[in-house]
């Protein structure tokens, strides 16, 4: 019985622990956008990774709603957070997939009719 047991609390343990990584960052919800310090280049690496990775890039096109500010940390960041919404919100969504350059925020980037999800 005492076998059995611990069986099953190491089974409990290793399922929480692979499974941890597969919940959302917090309870309260954040948008993952560019870091104010990001480099240009990078900004434009993640706006190509985000169009090549199933990412609506339609938004950011000059007849998009989030097109104005016309400005590569505004664009990254739109695209950004989208990918990071369509892929769980989880840490690795964002900050793996854009090192070094992306942030996590509890407030709201949606302005006028850009609405970021």
């Amino acid at each position: 019985m005492a076998n059995m047991s611990s069986l099953l609390t190491f089974i409990v343990i290793l399922l929480s622990s692979i499974m941890i990584n597969h919940l959302p960052v917090a309870s309260s919800k954040q948008w993952c956008v560019s870091m104010p310090t990001a480099k240009y280049e990078q900004l434009e690496d993640n706006i190509g990774f985000a169009c090549a990775n199933g990412v609506d890039c339609r938004p950011i096109l000059p007849s998009g709603a989030c097109f104005k500010p016309n400005t590569t940390i505004s664009h990254a960041s739109y695209l950004m957070n989208s990918y990071y919404e369509q892929h769980g919100r989880t840490n690795n969504s964002c900050f793996f997939f854009f090192p070094n350059s992306a942030m996590l925020t509890s407030t709201d980037p949606s302005y006028n009719q850009c609405i970021y999800k």
